[in-house]
């Protein structure tokens, strides 16, 4: 066996060691993976999804993903592009549900214009525009609510009808359920993210899909 031989033979041996080890390090990942979600306990599932919650994706969906969230929160606007995003990428595997969560001043007049707009099937626009449009309105100590007012009109809400439905009882009911179940769960900022009954901690936008991801692909 020349030199040559021999160096080749150890590059092939190489390669083959990376690759194992490559193999490897990917169970191992997925295994830590696995077991960080089985040491995560599961919360009731009650509490996260009341049957009135908006809600997106198909009922039987295998993946259910909960946000907890403020009409007002600045970083609830950041993911909201997220949240479509998986929606974009999972349309059948995975049910989104939206939580109210009224932690700044002015929050609780735009659930009731978003309970409004669903009232009218206008929901989903009106939640679109109020959160694109979040700097004009939703200024911390000092909200301007008729510009929130005006922003769903321009989305399609009927202003008149829905300055009367706001104050539906069952909108009030809403409002005290979710608060309540916000602090039976002990939910301290927004957006707070369930997966499948699970809390997801010191997530980023790439984390969140990559968790939904291995999620659908393990349902």
């Amino acid at each position: 066996m020349n030199r040559r031989t021999l160096i080749l033979g150890a590059s092939a041996l190489g390669v083959a060691a990376f690759a194992g080890g490559a193999f490897v390090q990917k169970q191992r990942r997925d295994a830590e993976a696995e077991a960080a979600t089985a040491a995560t306990p599961t919360e009731d599932q009650v509490l996260l999804v009341r049957d009135y919650s908006p809600r997106f994706g198909p009922a039987d969906a295998p993946v259910t993903l909960v946000e907890f969230f403020d009409p007002s929160c600045e970083a609830c606007r950041a993911y909201h592009p997220v949240v479509q995003e998986i929606r974009r990428q999972f349309p059948t595997q995975v049910r989104v549900v939206l939580r109210y969560t009224v932690f700044h001043e002015g929050s609780d007049e735009a659930v009731r214009i978003l309970e409004a707009a669903r009232m009218q099937d206008k929901f989903e626009p009106v939640l679109d525009a109020l959160l694109e449009q979040q700097p004009g309105w939703a200024v911390h100590g000092s909200p301007e609510m008729d510009v929130a007012w005006e922003i769903a009109g321009a989305a399609g809400l009927d202003l008149e009808k829905a300055e009367t439905d706001q104050f539906f009882p069952g909108i009030t009911g809403i409002l005290n359920q979710d608060a309540a179940d916000v602090e039976a769960l002990a939910i301290r900022q927004t957006p707070t993210f369930f997966l499948n009954g699970k809390r997801l901690e010191n997530f980023s936008a790439d984390s969140l899909i990559a968790d939904v991801r291995f999620a659908v692909e393990n349902s």
